[in-house]
Order: structure tokens, then C-alpha cells, then sequence
């Protein structure tokens, strides 16, 4: 059992792993730990930091608000919520069904391969920049370069400003995020490299086509890399922010269309002061992201195979 004496001990035996772990432990609750418990606090109040005096506990206040209940309802919560899920459950497949078709061609026996591997990484250290967002915004406006190529090709002229078209806006971010593939496709392609030839040279040897190979070896010698890949990029997905702040201009228009919840948070907290409500928001996000977390990896053992028979 444990007693004052053997804790000193044990502290004793451990001085100097503790002096050089001090500085990150210290950075780990005072920007961490600290700030995480503070702003579940803040969910429970009021607060706006331009008036922290006025700040009071009203409880379960905030979080009623977001579901259109109590004294004042949030009128685009479920929106942001809507318009966050849908780009959630359409650009992470679409952006690992591209990352691995990618990946699969850049396993092959090819001239300038490493080449192309760096190329295709570009887009993930750019994509995330404001830059970028702005390029976008331009390509995608109505006299934009996606507009003359495709008058060029086609000859039609009477073209939407994909950007400022409801019903495309929030497309044109789903083709952003699933242009910024590389870091996936580098993992897949990892994984690429781990599968045995062997297996392959067995499966011809006994007729399998290309197709048969991919289904039977190459997808289940790569689901614990898909698993890892989906979870972080399903992360990813729920915290996207930049893109849809520099190419709505803020507001999440054209009429809420590319309306993300990060982008609904920060409204809240900084052009609207109400920190409190922001907080309440952050922590619903944290749940979604792990419920979601939690049953993807729930249903792994159903479709995830470690070569070790289970």
C-alpha cells in the first residue's frame, strides 16, 4: 500500500525525470488543463469580456439557448450543425477514396516518383493558409478561372458565381479539403508498402484479377491505416474554420450555406462578445467529436483486421 514514505521515496528516485519534465508539465496545466476546466465554467455563465463584471451563472442556460429554447434562442445553431455534418460525411470519404487511389499510383514501379510524392504533399501545407482561401475565392467567383475554362471548353456562358450560389458554395469547400489529400495519401501509402508481395503473386498464381486483389488483400491489409486516416481526418473535418471564415467573409453566407460551427463559435465569442455561450458551444463540439470518435473505433473490431486473426 501506499504511504507517506514510500511517495517520498518514489519522488526521491524520480527528482531529476521531474526537473526536466517541469517545464512541459508546467506549460501542460497552465495552458491546457487550466484553460479547458476555466472555459467549462464559462459555459455556465454569461460572461462577455468586455463586461466581466457583469458575468452570472445562469446554468444550463446556454446550452437551452442552442436549441432554440429559453429567453434567447439561437436561430442558426442547427444550421451550423447541419451545414458541419454534411461537409463532415461528404469531403472525409470523398478525400479518402482520392488519397488512396493516389497513394495506390504512387506505389508503383514509376519514373520521378518521389517527384510526384512531394508535389501531391504541397496541397496539404498549403491548404489550411489564408492565402489559399483567397485563391479560392477567386477561382470560384463568378469571372473567376473556373468560369473562362469552362466557357472556353464548353462554349456556355450563363454560369453561377459557385462562391455566392447557395447551392454550390459549400461544394467548393468540399473540393478544397479534398484537394489537401497528401497527408492521407502518405499514410496510405505506408501502409502500401507494409503488404507482402507475396500475397499478390499468390492471389495471381491463382486467378484473382486486379479488382479481386484490391478487395481481398489490399483493403484488408490497409484497415487499421483506414481507421487511423478516418478518425483524424473526421477530427479535422469537425474543427475546419479558416476556409469558410476567408471564403464567406466571416458571415458563413451565401445565406448560412457554408455556415461551420467553428465559424458560428467564433461569431459568437468575438463580434458578439458572448464568451460564455462560445464556451457551452466548444464543449457540445468536444462531445460530438468523441461520440463519433467512440464509435468508430466501437465497430473496428467488426471491419478491422491487425494479421493477427482477430
Amino acid at each position: 500500500m501506499l504511504n507517506s514514505k514510500s511517495i517520498r521515496k518514489f519522488f526521491a528516485q524520480n527528482t531529476v525525470a521531474y526537473v526536466f519534465l517541469l517545464p512541459w508539465l508546467l506549460g501542460f496545466f497552465i495552458m491546457t488543463v487550466y484553460p479547458l476546466f476555466y472555459s467549462l465554467y464559462l459555459s455556465f455563465t454569461n460572461y462577455n469580456f468586455t463586461k466581466p463584471d457583469s458575468t452570472q451563472w445562469i446554468g444550463l442556460g446556454n446550452y437551452i439557448s442552442m436549441f432554440g429554447g429559453g429567453s434567447t434562442p439561437d436561430t442558426h445553431y442547427l444550421k451550423s450543425l447541419s451545414v458541419t455534418f454534411f461537409y463532415v460525411v461528404v469531403s472525409v470519404p470523398l478525400k479518402l477514396v482520392f488519397a488512396l487511389l493516389i497513394a495506390m499510383l504512387m506505389n508503383q514501379r514509376l519514373r520521378f516518383v518521389p517527384f510526384y510524392r512531394t508535389v501531391y504533399y504541397i496541397p496539404t501545407l498549403l491548404g489550411g493558409s489564408v492565402a489559399i482561401a483567397v485563391l479560392w475565392r477567386k477561382l470560384f467567383e463568378k469571372t473567376g478561372i473556373i468560369n473562362s475554362l469552362i466557357t472556353s471548353i464548353t462554349g456556355i456562358t450563363d454560369l453561377p458565381g459557385w462562391i455566392s450560389n447557395p447551392k454550390y458554395s459549400l461544394w467548393t469547400l468540399i473540393i478544397l479539403t479534398v484537394w489537401q489529400f497528401g497527408s492521407s495519401m502518405i499514410i496510405f501509402l505506408a501502409g502500401l508498402k507494409q503488404i507482402p508481395p507475396d500475397f499478390y503473386e499468390a492471389a495471381s498464381i491463382d486467378g484473382a484479377n486486379s479488382r479481386q486483389q484490391f478487395f481481398s488483400i489490399t483493403i484488408p491489409a490497409l484497415t487499421p491505416v483506414i481507421l487511423f486516416n478516418l478518425v483524424m481526418q473526421m477530427i479535422s473535418a469537425f474543427q475546419s474554420f479558416t476556409q469558410a471564415y476567408i471564403i464567406s467573409g466571416g458571415t458563413g453566407g451565401p445565406i448560412d450555406s457554408t455556415l461551420f460551427y467553428t465559424l458560428h463559435l467564433y461569431n459568437k465569442g468575438w463580434p458578439y462578445r458572448e464568451m460564455g455561450y462560445a464556451s457551452a458551444m466548444a464543449w457540445v463540439l468536444l462531445v460530438i467529436i468523441a461520440f463519433f470518435t467512440a464509435i468508430i473505433f466501437r465497430t473496428s473490431d467488426a471491419w478491422v483486421s491487425y494479421g493477427s486473426g482477430e
